[in-house]
């Protein structure tokens, strides 16, 4: 909305409201623009309301529709915040201009530098593993401790992983450009190609589906997959049951972790309700429900982890600064083209 004179606000307020139009700023108001399902964010946004007085209005989407909404909205966007995953959908958002820096004490002594912005365009708010699975039925895991052993040529034909279209690949890949340069990590992903049982397609329960059906013996998924399957119906339940979880690197430098999380848009017209609740999406609260309902990692430490995660064991987790996943995306997207992943 432009800004007019004071005294005609209300009365494009109720015009607006009587409409059904959305509008850009009130009091009592957040628009959220989510690329979360609705079922994985809606309990928590309720419960804000439910706190804070603040009603929450949600729009859901696939991270790209959502990102190209705001840049054709603009300044006439009702969004205030912008929830994605992955820190490369976050740094594309940045990159694109839709965020704004906020500072929060709060966000800031709760969740870990390397978590978020270092200019504070973006937070994560849960975390994820990458991890490597394998078939406990016929699969002998002791070969595998690393990402890098993915690529050995032993495991020809054992190996299932979603295309290099999906932003959690290229975070993967991202990180192993900042870990060791484009070079070894290129050499890495050619590796890893020839040893594909088929060729890449489907999400990460596809890949946990495969493993468990004889399709592939290896595969890479992120660990709330695997959670959200073992807590669900009989056939993903027992798909899960015939899989074990390797943390990759523990010995080096930790499982690659990654982030679902949020910035404030760059014409939020509810800016300080943004903020309260990012600041409530981090409480004690909230980041038990992200654990017990979401299969998530808390960012916020001292969270006691649900049954499910607690059964996995304790990892030694990647401390990269997830800003330089976005930094090196577009290397890793050209890499992964040359090297044949599709």
């Amino acid at each position: 909305m432009h800004r007019l004179c004071s005294f005609m606000v209300p009365l494009l307020l109720l015009a607006f409201s009587v409409a059904g139009a959305p509008t850009s700023a009130a009091a009592d108001e957040v628009n959220i623009y989510s690329a979360r399902q609705e079922a994985l964010i809606k309990p928590l946004l309720d419960r804000f309301s439910e706190l804070s007085g603040i009603k929450v209005n949600l729009v859901a989407g696939r991270p790209e529709a959502l990102l190209q909404r705001l840049q054709s909205e603009g300044r006439n966007s009702p969004a205030d915040l912008l929830l994605t995953v992955d820190a490369g959908n976050l740094s594309r958002a940045m990159v694109a201009g839709v965020f704004q820096p906020v500072e929060s004490a709060v966000l800031s002594a709760v969740i870990p530098a390397n978590l978020r912005d270092p200019e504070g365009h973006w937070f994560g708010l849960s975390k994820r593993a990458r991890v490597i699975i394998y078939a406990k039925d016929r699969f002998d895991p002791a070969g595998i401790s690393t990402y890098a052993d993915l690529a050995n040529p032993e495991l020809g034909n054992k190996i299932c992983i979603r295309s290099s279209s999906n932003v959690y690949n290229q975070s993967l890949v991202a990180s192993r450009i900042a870990h060791g340069g484009e070079e070894a990590a290129e050499e890495w992903v050619r590796g890893l190609m020839a040893n594909l049982a088929r060729p890449p397609r489907g999400g990460d329960r596809d890949q946990i589906r495969a493993v468990a059906a004889g399709q592939c013996d290896v595969a890479v998924v992120n660990t709330y997959y695997i959670g959200g399957m073992a807590n669900g119906n009989e056939a993903d339940q027992a798909a899960v049951a015939a899989i074990g979880l390797i943390w990759p690197d523990q010995d080096g430098y930790g499982t690659h972790i990654n982030v679902s999380g949020a910035g404030v848009t760059k014409y939020a017209g509810n800016r300080d309700n943004a903020v309260k609740l990012l600041e409530f999406l981090v409480s004690e609260e909230a980041q038990s429900w992200y654990a017990s309902a979401n299969y998530e990692f808390p960012v916020r430490s001292g969270v006691e982890l649900s049954d499910t995660l607690a059964a996995w064991g304790e990892f030694k987790a990647d401390d990269l600064d997830l800003a330089r996943l976005g930094e090196y995306n577009p290397e890793a997207v050209r890499l992964m083209d040359r090297a044949g992943w599709r």
